[in-house]
């Protein structure tokens, strides 16, 4: 009988090039959501600002990840399957993660941060079996997104950065709060609302580049 053979990371060692840049996608929205939690734990006071740095980061990974695979020929199901997942991770959770960190903690908000990711989640869910038919050529390549992609969440990050940056976090967020039925309502999170649904719009196409 042979031996078994080890695993050597046999899943790993099939990633393409595209796939790497995918994965650095994820690990930069990954490190967004640890950058808040450390924020919110008093250990890492500039945790918000490295949590607004690495989105935009991950969003760069985004952008080439699907130019690479474009580029060598190597789209594939799992290229696709992990380019959902991690969108969901660094343009969902994260800029969620980093609205109720900045002070969008109420009861409501939380239910909008929610509603938020999962939008972002059914757009993608969306976007993946609709992509063959949307198809402009034998390339694969995506002629429209129907919604808001999910990466256009960098522009909440971006707001959330700057209201960091002049002190409007915690008690000084913009707009204040408002009890609701007895729980607290901060209207800034009204912009997570309206790009959510903005995702999941089936009217709105916007012309993939």
């Amino acid at each position: 009988m042979d031996a078994a053979k080890p695993p050597h990371f046999t899943m790993i060692r099939g990633f393409h090039l595209a796939d790497w840049f995918t994965i650095a996608n994820a690990f930069c929205g990954m490190g967004a959501v640890l950058s808040v939690m450390a924020y919110l734990t008093g250990a890492h006071p500039q945790g918000l600002f490295w949590a607004a740095g690495l989105v935009p980061a991950a969003f760069i990974f985004d952008v080439f990840d699907g130019r690479i695979a474009r580029w060598r020929q190597t789209q594939s199901a799992l290229g696709r399957e992990l380019d959902s997942l991690a969108d969901v991770i660094s343009f969902g959770v994260a800029p969620a993660a980093l609205g109720f960190g900045a002070g969008l903690d109420g009861f409501w908000d939380c239910l909008v941060l929610a509603y938020f990711v999962s939008c972002g989640v059914s757009r993608l869910a969306r976007y993946n079996i609709t992509a063959e038919a949307l198809a402009a050529d034998a390339s694969g390549k995506v002629k429209y997104f129907e919604g808001t992609p999910i990466p256009s969440s960098v522009l909440i990050v971006g707001m959330l950065a700057l209201a960091a940056w002049q002190g409007h976090v915690g008690d000084a967020v913009w707009f204040g709060v408002h009890k609701l039925a007895a729980w607290e309502f901060h209207p800034l999170v009204l912009v997570y609302l309206l790009s959510g649904s903005l995702m999941i719009s089936k009217t709105i196409r916007i012309p993939k580049l």
